[in-house]
């Protein structure tokens, strides 16, 4: 079966693309992707052959396939043009899956920047060559009280061009409310803070009409307070929003489903006489049944995650991916 679909996507992402096409925008949280690799500068112990979690060469392989396979469906007939990812290691994992896998047919190229995160997940960005070229790529982070970098996960902003047109990247992934919703509160809105002013900074370049696509792991739902101000105040539209109100998830919480991953996009995207234009009704949540096992604590399924705690499943994530269509001219 792996083999049919490793073919399968390989002869289809050899059929030419054409301008008008829809194309599919993802997002995924991978949980933990790391190498087996000692990196010395940060706290990834618990990810190698020795540590806590026994990461050997064969469990980080299969992670590979297995992330591959979920960006394949999420795909449908076609490997996605832009895959956002958080929680990778650095940019050797990111070679071995673009360059390792059947994702090798998508000809992708590979943005990625180092963060302070302190155990070392970042965030990336994989795009497709034969639909974009790569012409700016930073790093957003705001600076302590002391000018001294803030120990959490940048944010990453991507520019891409496709002939004479752009379009504009921000990939977020919040600090975790881990220990409660205030834990991280301060934080979490000086990271929300600063995207917004730098998408204000893109809009005012552009006379307000700048294609963007804000996606990420948010950690909180497109209704809440923060999620939903810094909507408003960027003068963006959120995605996910209706399945959100439907009880749609990304990640499964003490048996409730939780948005928390998202995509939002710049009011110009849902106007379908520009260059990029956002499909309407396009989001969705990929729950292929691969990606889902019984949730054993509470009734229903949830997302396969490659650890439970600390004992090995085998699965995908503990997120499941999120994609859109944008159709360009």
């Amino acid at each position: 079966m792996r083999v049919t679909l490793s073919v399968i996507v390989f002869l289809v992402t050899l059929l030419p693309q054409t301008s008008g096409q829809d194309r599919t925008v993802m997002f995924y949280n991978v949980e933990n992707l790391f190498d087996t690799v000692d990196d010395t500068t940060k706290n990834d112990e618990g990810f190698l052959p020795g540590g806590s979690r026994r990461w050997t060469a064969s469990r980080y392989n299969r992670k590979l396939s297995s992330i591959a396979r979920a960006v394949a469906a999420s795909g449908e007939w076609e490997l996605p043009s832009l895959i956002g990812l958080c929680e990778v290691e650095n940019e050797a994992v990111l070679r071995d899956l673009a360059y390792g896998t059947l994702l090798s047919a998508g000809n992708y190229g590979i943005v990625h920047r180092e963060s302070p995160d302190t155990r070392g997940i970042d965030l990336a960005l994989l795009y497709r060559r034969d639909n974009f070229s790569l012409e700016q790529a930073d790093a957003w982070l705001p600076a302590g009280a002391d000018s001294t970098p803030i120990l959490t996960r940048n944010i990453l902003y991507v520019k891409l061009t496709t002939g004479t047109d752009t379009l504009h990247i921000v990939l977020c992934h919040l600090p975790s409310r881990r220990g409660g919703v205030l834990a991280a509160g301060e934080l979490r809105e000086r990271m929300v803070t600063l995207t917004g002013a730098g998408i204000d900074s893109i809009m005012s370049t552009s006379g307000g009409r700048a294609a963007v696509i804000v996606m990420g792991d948010f950690n909180t739902g497109p209704g809440e307070p923060l999620m939903a101000e810094f909507t408003r105040k960027a003068g963006l539209v959120n995605l996910s929003a209706e399945a959100a109100g439907q009880g749609r998830g990304s990640y499964r919480y003490q048996g409730t489903w939780e948005m928390i991953d998202q995509v939002l996009v710049s009011a110009s995207m849902t106007d379908s006489t520009t260059v990029f234009y956002a499909v309407p009704g396009s989001f969705r949540v990929v729950d292929a049944p691969f990606l889902l096992t019984v949730d054993e604590t509470y009734p229903g399924r949830k997302p396969y995650p490659t650890y439970g705690g600390y004992r090995y499943s085998g699965g995908y994530s503990d997120h499941l991916p999120v994609t859109f269509k944008v159709t360009w001219q």
